[in-house]
């Protein structure tokens, strides 16, 4: 592979990565603060390609205008997730991945008041962290609203997921909510669903890693559409 199509390569990989980091896409990937450093990068790869193109075609391969410079071919293969990333849009995360990963819930917060509202809407980490580490308190007896996919537990019943990510996507974990009191029974996994409820005390061990698993006692549900940031950190 020759400098200039090295430099081509180069140009696609950036314009990759600002196509992806100037729309929504870069979130199935990464954290939403992330963008910044995506355009930056973008950017700068693009800039480095067409310096180097311009310096190509400028004559700066040598005196004869022929460049002898050969690398494996292999090089190509740079092109197949470049190509990938520009044609195709990968779903985030999903039950599928939430049902192989135990809950994420193993840290303790701090709780400040919940937001102002009837219902508060606030995070399934936030809901399932009060929960469990709080007990409760700072929930009291408010209606909470969350967002999230449904996910199946080992013994079919239905549960609130969020991915939630450290980085990026490669290091998300679900964080699980059970939903206690009257659920429909013909909930899909993947569904995304609104829910208004209560704080309860029933907890559950997860199938997977053993750690709780709160429930939120549940007064109202609906099916809603994926929101535009899928995951929480």
């Amino acid at each position: 592979m020759n400098r200039q199509a090295q430099a081509v390569v180069l140009l696609l990989v950036g314009g990759a990565v600002l196509r992806s980091s100037l729309t929504d896409l870069y979130l199935r990937y990464v954290k939403q603060g992330l963008r910044p450093f995506l355009i930056a990068a973008g950017v700068l790869l693009v800039l480095a390609a067409v310096v180097t193109l311009r310096y190509e075609f400028r004559g700066g391969r040598g005196q004869d205008g022929h460049d002898h410079e050969h690398g494996p071919r292999a090089g190509w293969l740079l092109l197949l997730p470049v190509f990938a990333l520009l044609l195709v849009a990968p779903p985030a995360l999903g039950s599928y991945a939430a049902n192989r990963t135990g809950t994420a819930l193993t840290r303790v917060s701090d709780f400040p008041p919940l937001p102002a509202g009837d219902p508060a809407r606030i995070g399934v980490l936030d809901y399932a962290s009060r929960a469990v580490f709080d007990a409760g308190r700072s929930l009291g007896d408010r209606k909470v609203r969350l967002t999230g996919f449904v996910v199946k537990g080992a013994d079919g019943a239905p549960y609130l997921a969020r991915m939630v990510l450290s980085c990026c996507a490669a290091d998300a974990r679900p964080v699980k909510v059970g939903l206690a009191g009257d659920v429909p029974a013909d909930l899909e996994p993947d569904t995304w669903l609104a829910v208004t409820g209560r704080y309860t005390r029933r907890s559950v061990a997860d199938d997977v890693n053993g750690e709780t698993i709160p429930y939120l006692d549940v007064v109202d549900l609906e099916r809603v559409a994926a929101p535009t940031e899928e995951y929480e950190s």
